[in-house]
C-alpha cells in the first residue's frame, strides 16, 4: 500500500494525460474530425481527470489510501459488469438469432423446398471469391473515413456485390460505374423518369433484381430509372448524394424517408466536419464522380482487412473491446446521454433546412420531388408513438413537397402487414413489399 500511496498522484496524472492524447489522436488523427461530437465527451472526462490527478498531490495520506481502494474496488465492479454483460448480450443475440432463424427456416423450406442460408456474410464473401476473385460486399462509410481524405457515398464499381440475407439467400448484384445498384446503362440514358436516393430500402436490401423497388418502376414505367440509394444514409448524405450524381433531364426524384432511424442517422452525420460542408457550402464538392479508382482500392483493401479480422482476430479484437469496457461505456451513454439528449432535441431545424436546399436543387434541375415515407416493422407490432410522423408530415407540407405515405397506400390496406416483412419478422421489406411499394409510388406519380 505504501508504494502504491507513493506513486500514486504519477500515475494518475500520467494515465490522465495518455487517455488526454489517446482521444485526441481517435478523434484528430485516427477519425480525421469525423467524429468530434461523439469524443466531446471524452474531451471532457480525460481533462477532468487530469485536475483531479493534480489535485491528488495535496491529499494527506489517509484519505488518498481511502481513494485508492475505492477506485481498486470500483475497477473490478466495472470489469465484473463487463463480464456480465459480454455473456448476457451475446446468449440472448444468439438464442434470437436461432430462434429467428428456425422460424425463417421452417418458413422457407416449407413455401419453397429450397436451403435457408444461415452463412455469415463474410463467410459467403470468402466462399464465393474463390470462384470469382472480384467479389465484393457493400460496406459501410466507416471502413473507408479512417486516414483517408473521402467520404464515399457509393460501394465499389463494376463489381458483384454482396448484400444482405434476410430472405433465405444473399442478395447480389452488379453495380454501376459508382458503385450504386444499378444496370450500368442507366447512366448513359438521355431521360430519367425516376431518381431514386435513401438508405438501405432504396438500395434494395435482401433482394435480387428485378424486385428492388427501381427494377419494378422500370419495368412499370418502361423507362429509365437510376438509383442512388445505399444502405446506412441519412439526409445529409442524401443531399449529398444529389451534389455529387444528380445530372440533368430527371423527370421525378424520389426522396425515400425511413421513419425508423433517418432523424438518428442525420444526427450522427452532422458531426462529421466533412458532410458539414454540404449543409454550408453550396459549391463544395468532393468530385467524386472522377475519384472512383481511389474509392475501389482503398474499399477493396478496407474489406478485407475486415473479413480478416473477422475470421482470424476474434479472440483478440473481443478481449481488446473488454479491456476498454465496451459495453460497459456503450450502457452507461445509453441510459445515461444519449436518451436524454434524444427526448430534448432531434435535429429537425437541420432536417428542414437539408429539404429546403434538396427542393431548391430539384427545381435548378428541372425535377419534381417526390418525399416518400417508409414506415418501419415496430408500426405494426406495438402501440407506436406517431409524433414524429406528424411533425415530419407538417415539415414536408410547409414546404410544399409532394408526400408520398406508403403506410397508408400500402400498409394500412394490408389485413397483416407484417407479412410485407421477411416471414413477418423484423426487417427490410421482402419481395412482395417492395413491389407493392413501388407501384403505389408510380400510380401517386401518374
Amino acid at each position: 500500500m505504501n508504494i502504491l500511496k507513493k506513486f500514486f498522484s504519477p500515475l494518475c496524472l500520467l494515465i490522465s494525460i495518455f487517455l488526454f492524447i489517446y482521444v485526441f489522436y481517435k478523434s484528430q488523427i485516427y477519425w480525421d474530425g469525423q467524429k468530434n461530437n461523439y469524443y466531446q465527451i471524452y474531451y471532457i472526462i480525460s481533462l477532468t481527470l487530469i485536475i483531479l490527478s493534480i489535485l491528488t498531490f495535496y491529499l494527506n495520506e489517509m484519505i488518498k489510501e481511502y481513494l485508492i481502494i475505492s477506485l481498486i474496488s470500483a475497477l473490478i465492479s466495472f470489469y465484473i459488469f463487463e463480464f456480465y454483460l459480454t455473456f448476457k448480450i451475446v446468449d440472448s443475440k444468439e438464442q434470437r438469432f436461432q430462434k429467428q432463424m428456425t422460424i425463417k427456416k421452417k418458413e422457407f423450406l416449407d413455401k419453397t423446398n429450397q436451403k435457408f442460408d444461415v452463412r455469415s456474410r463474410y463467410e459467403i464473401f470468402a466462399d464465393l471469391r474463390k470462384q470469382d476473385p472480384k467479389i465484393q460486399v457493400s460496406y459501410h462509410q466507416n471502413l473507408l473515413i479512417k486516414k483517408n481524405d473521402i467520404f464515399p457515398f457509393g460501394g465499389i464499381s463494376n463489381s458483384k456485390t454482396i448484400h444482405c440475407n434476410e430472405n433465405g439467400y444473399y442478395s447480389i448484384y452488379e453495380s454501376d460505374r459508382y458503385g450504386f445498384n444499378n444496370p450500368d446503362k442507366e447512366w448513359d440514358q438521355e431521360n430519367l423518369e425516376f431518381l431514386i436516393v435513401g438508405d438501405s430500402h432504396a438500395h434494395g436490401a435482401c433482394v435480387n433484381r428485378p424486385h428492388d423497388i427501381a427494377s419494378v418502376l422500370r419495368n412499370l414505367s418502361n423507362k429509365s430509372v437510376l438509383n442512388l440509394g445505399y444502405s446506412g444514409w441519412g439526409s445529409l448524405i442524401k443531399y449529398a448524394i444529389l451534389r455529387e450524381y444528380l445530372i440533368p433531364n430527371v423527370n421525378n426524384i424520389l426522396w425515400v424517408y425511413f421513419e425508423g432511424n433517418d432523424l438518428d442517422d442525420l444526427k450522427n452525420e452532422l458531426g462529421s466536419d466533412l458532410l458539414i460542408e454540404y449543409y454550408k457550402n453550396l459549391n463544395f464538392s468532393q468530385n467524386l464522380k472522377k475519384r472512383q479508382t481511389e474509392i475501389d482500392n482503398i474499399a477493396s483493401a478496407a474489406i478485407l482487412k475486415e473479413v480478416k479480422q473477422a475470421q482470424g482476430n476474434k479472440i483478440n479484437f473481443d478481449m481488446k473491446k473488454f479491456i476498454k469496457m465496451n459495453l460497459v461505456r456503450q450502457k452507461i451513454t445509453t441510459s445515461f446521454l444519449i436518451k436524454k439528449k434524444q427526448k430534448k432535441k432531434l435535429p429537425i431545424t437541420e432536417f428542414k433546412k437539408i429539404l429546403s436546399l434538396v427542393k431548391e436543387l430539384a427545381k435548378k434541375n428541372g425535377s419534381n420531388l417526390y418525399f416518400v415515407y417508409f414506415p418501419e416493422y415496430s408500426r405494426y407490432k406495438n402501440n407506436y408513438d406517431n409524433s414524429n410522423y406528424i411533425l415530419i408530415k407538417k415539415i414536408v407540407d410547409e414546404l410544399n413537397i409532394s408526400f408520398i405515405d406508403i403506410n397508408k397506400k400500402v400498409f394500412e390496406k394490408e389485413r397483416e402487414p407484417l407479412n410485407l416483412f421477411p416471414f413477418g419478422l423484423f426487417g427490410h421489406y421482402n419481395q412482395n413489399g417492395y413491389r407493392k411499394i413501388a407501384e403505389a409510388i408510380y400510380n401517386s406519380i401518374q
